[in-house]
């Protein structure tokens, strides 16, 4: 029998989960909110995989909104040969994802585990939603605001500045940093525009995202109750129909506006979890 009232619970997890996973302010922060006052009736390991799995959802919009940037194949001209069906910019950009990503999952795989008994609490949650939310005002009023980007667009991209977004990202191993927040705010400070700089970390989503969703999805392993299935699917469907919207929303705005919103927005998200688990001690 469908529980109608744990579908309903994983479409609120999936609003959060595509609106927190594409903009500056983490996704966990906001999800250790709205488990304070909406709690799944499953298992702690079955929800633990689902706050990750639930990405799928929002990985699938990004290769639909980027799909021309990121498909590598296309058809040869005639006398190409077989090597025509490659588009070499294409390539070239996933070469510098494979660059970008390889660093935190040679630190963050093997110490999953780890990251998960020892940092992922309320704590230190708040406590880089706070410490971000600071580095994101002070580089765009001192820093970004001064000087013209020497990275205006993805074809841009070099390997140099591709590395240090994925050193980058290995801080986002500790909960409450976000994995966009933490790339997009280190492209900002070695010279990429605001929009190259989201649109990079967005596509170096595709694989870290699917990578630590199979990695969960292992662990946790394959076998599922029905109302399971359709919780988790429920989850996905809905992050990635709001993925899509957000992700538009948020490359149009940038366009046009600083990340310093975001910042306050962190700092008082840092501070209403830290008040939250005071409360409830």
């Amino acid at each position: 029998m469908i529980n109608i009232a744990e579908i309903l619970k994983a479409v609120l997890f999936g609003i959060v989960e595509g609106i927190t996973e594409w903009l500056p302010v983490s996704s966990t922060g906001h999800m250790v909110i709205l488990n304070q006052f909406v709690q799944m009736n499953v298992s702690e390991s079955f929800m633990s995989m689902f706050d990750v799995v639930i990405q799928l959802g929002a990985i699938l919009a990004v290769i639909i909104l980027f799909f021309r940037q990121i498909w590598p194949f296309t058809r040869p001209g005639r006398g190409e040969g077989p090597a025509g069906i490659f588009k070499m910019d294409v390539i070239r950009l996933w070469i510098l994802v494979v660059i970008a990503i390889l660093p935190s999952a040679i630190v963050g795989i093997p110490l999953d585990d780890w990251l998960d008994a020892h940092l992922h609490n309320n704590v230190v949650i708040s406590a880089m939603l706070i410490l971000y939310g600071i580095l994101f005002i002070v580089v765009e009023r001192s820093y970004i605001a001064r000087r013209r980007p020497r990275i205006g667009t993805l074809r841009e991209m070099d390997a140099r500045t591709a590395l240090l977004m994925g050193l980058c990202q290995i801080l986002a191993l500790i909960p409450g940093t976000s994995r966009s927040g933490a790339t997009i705010l280190g492209g900002l400070i070695v010279g990429c525009s605001r929009a190259a700089a989201a649109e990079f970390t967005f596509i170096m989503a595709i694989p870290t995202m699917a990578g630590a969703s199979l990695i969960k999805l292992l662990k946790y392993g394959l076998t599922f109750t029905t109302g399971e299935v359709l919780i988790l699917l429920t989850g996905c469907i809905t992050a990635f129909i709001v993925s899509m919207m957000c992700i538009r929303a948020l490359i149009s705005y940038i366009k046009r506006n600083s990340f310093e919103p975001f910042g306050w927005y962190r700092i008082i998200l840092g501070l209403l979890v830290a008040i939250l688990t005071v409360l409830r001690g």
